[in-house]
């Protein structure tokens, strides 16, 4: 284990503490000497413990040492790109980790490494183009615009050295392990037809996947198509879970959820509130009625064109929208700083989706509210959530414009 970034001799410690990280999190020092090591790693930790950084850190690190003097000889990436593959399932989830390479790429003026995004819903010609001109060592991306452009020829792996699954449940799950599937098979067979420039690459393609989440058959189907034999690193961090997150239940009939939603909103006046339904669909109609009263919302959900999600995106994290209401796909793995309310306008029987929920507040030390509004049904699911998490959830009722403890009837 490491103790401080510092014991990694790397030259991201500045870059860290700008942003007042100084210790790295449990996680942190259990995966990186690992992938520093060379193993490949399979794991998971609560939302909001820096599991980007728990990979970036050590492959960057990697990389901006072979482009050292005494490694030049060894150097093949500028014949050979990318060096390190990111897939994550959304658009707003690859973007995200793409700004956290460039954040603590920016400054190191010896870095010739560069990070690019390529997702769907941008010029498949303009990202060909500009791939012929970078020839970036770093490359970011949805399954299904990756798996395109290696299709093409556009994008080959014969220099790949690190392989990520961000959100590893999620890129193995029904829908898309397919693409994802695919698409690391083609990674395998470059090095298996000596595509490889040398016996270092491609054949010793490090591997990792990470998630908050990860069911027994989601580590079957990443393991499967990794087929590596991966060192597993969990973590019960749920303490943020509980302790960070305060979690609430406020009934409403399914009919007056929105009324409730809007009475909740007036009440608490939370500066930043991220609002989930299930169904993208819904999730406009929300952002609609929410907008004819007046309240400054926007939606973040699957069927959005990329302007109008970047549009939402960047009203939310800069506080002129104070209300996102999304679908659980879009905002999986967001990361967004003063996030005070996550409000759930229903109640899955799926850990999993309250945990990601959950975990989009609560994050860097700071404290949250989870807010369940629901029917009968759905409180009676959020019961049996309670037990199987360890959670308290405290019941509330909006009184006289405030959010209250129930009133005892006498």
């Amino acid at each position: 284990m490491i103790e401080s970034f510092a014991d990694l001799g790397a030259p991201f410690t500045a870059r860290l503490a700008e942003r007042n990280i100084i210790k790295p999190t449990d996680i942190q020092r259990r995966v990186i000497p690992l992938i520093a090591s060379g193993e490949s790693v399979l794991f998971r930790s609560a939302t909001g413990t820096g599991k980007t950084f728990a990979y970036l850190l050590p492959m960057l690190q990697h990389l901006l040492q072979q482009m050292l003097p005494q490694h030049s000889e060894k150097n093949t990436s500028a014949s050979a790109w990318p060096s390190l593959l990111i897939l994550a399932p959304t658009y707003e989830l690859c973007s995200q980790i793409k700004s956290e390479a460039d954040f603590l790429l920016k400054g190191i003026e010896t870095s010739s490494l560069t990070a690019h995004l390529l997702i769907g819903q941008v010029s498949m010609n303009r990202q060909i183009e500009t791939l012929k001109k970078d020839k970036p060592a770093i490359v970011v991306g949805n399954p299904g615009r990756i798996l395109q452009l290696t299709r093409m020829g556009k994008l080959k792996f014969r220099g790949l050295q690190f392989l990520v699954l961000d959100e590893g449940d999620r890129l193995t799950a029904d829908d898309l392990t397919g693409e994802t599937g695919e698409l690391i098979k083609m990674i395998q067979r470059a090095a298996d037809h000596g595509e490889a420039q040398d016996e270092t690459q491609n054949a010793g393609l490090l591997a990792v996947s990470c998630s908050a989440t990860l069911s027994a058959k989601s580590k079957e189907r990443i393991i499967s198509l990794l087929q590596k034999n991966p060192k597993i690193v969990e973590t019960e961090e749920q303490e943020i879970l509980r302790e960070r997150i305060e979690h609430w239940a406020i009934f409403s009939e399914g009919r007056r959820k929105i009324n409730t939603l809007r009475s909740f909103l007036a009440a608490a006046k939370p500066k930043k509130a991220l609002i989930f339904s299930g169904r993208g669909e819904e999730a406009g109609n929300i952002v609609a009625q929410l907008q004819h009263h007046k309240i400054s919302a926007a939606g973040l959900y699957g069927d959005m064109d990329k302007k109008g999600r970047k549009e939402a995106i960047d009203g939310f994290r800069s506080g002129k929208i104070s209300v996102l209401v999304s679908s659980d796909l879009a905002a999986r793995g967001l990361d967004i700083s003063g996030i005070t309310y996550v409000i759930a306008l229903d109640v899955s029987e799926n850990e999993e989706t309250y945990i990601h929920r959950a975990g989009r507040t609560g994050r860097a030390g700071k404290r949250g509210v989870m807010v369940s509004i629901g029917d009968e049904e759905e409180m009676q699911r959020l019961s049996r959530l309670e037990k199987r998490l360890g959670l308290t959830v405290y019941p509330k009722e909006l009184y006289q414009g405030k959010v209250a403890a129930p009133q005892e009837e006498f």
